[in-house]
């Protein structure tokens, strides 16, 4: 399937979607976005990352912010750091970096992320990406995401399920869980208190009446 541009979706909706599919509809759908300490951190990280332009050290070439679009999964965004390795005097292997604040997570979400960038690359430059890396600020560490077929498929199928969902422009349900008390929209999602069947412009409205 090819998308028009129309359709496109951000690709860190993808991460959203992973770590929880209503905070992903909260930000993509209802257009809900809140800060905490967090999520500032992550952002001012971003930021600086993404102002810094390019370098080229020894056989390493870096372009940072590079813009990023797959006509073929729909997704459109921004690279933190794309590091152009020179493989022989023509030729130079686009390798990801994605800059995330804290730790290295137990889901897949930031793979997905990061592998969704190297099919964009792929697409645009025709090459092909093995592998990137996730930067954790909280160790200070580059973590090595190896692009392989099961990483892909999961990365092509969450792109398709986030279509799906905010194609369908619903919300889904409140489930509360752990993960639930660093998540800045924990505010306004008010996972323990809001009825299941409801979104939160539901809520909203139903709070404004007399």
């Amino acid at each position: 399937m090819i998308y028009s541009e129309d359709d496109f979706i951000s690709i860190s909706a993808l991460a959203h979607f992973l770590y929880c599919n209503r905070r992903c509809a909260l930000i993509h759908i209802e257009q809900i976005w809140t800060e905490n300490l967090f999520t500032a951190e992550g952002r001012i990280m971003h930021e600086h990352v993404h102002q810094e332009g390019y370098e080229s050290r020894g056989n390493i070439y870096t372009e940072h912010g590079v813009p990023l679009k797959s006509l073929r999964l729909g997704l459109i965004g921004k690279a933190d750091l794309i590091e152009f390795h020179l493989l022989d005097k023509e030729k130079r292997q686009p390798y990801p970096v994605e800059y995330k604040r804290g730790k290295p997570k137990k889901d897949n979400s930031d793979k997905v992320q990061l592998c969704a960038q190297a099919i964009c690359l792929e697409e645009m430059q025709y090459v092909d990406i093995p592998e990137g890396a996730l930067y954790y600020g909280k160790n200070r560490r580059r973590q090595t995401v190896i692009f392989d077929n099961a990483l892909r498929e999961e990365t092509a199928k969450t792109a398709e399920r986030v279509h799906v969902l905010i194609n369908s422009g619903i919300t889904p349900a409140a489930v509360y869980s752990q993960k639930c008390d660093s998540c800045s929209l924990f505010e306004i999602c008010m996972p323990k208190v809001i009825n299941r069947k409801q979104t939160v412009e539901k809520y909203l409205r139903s709070m404004q009446r007399p």
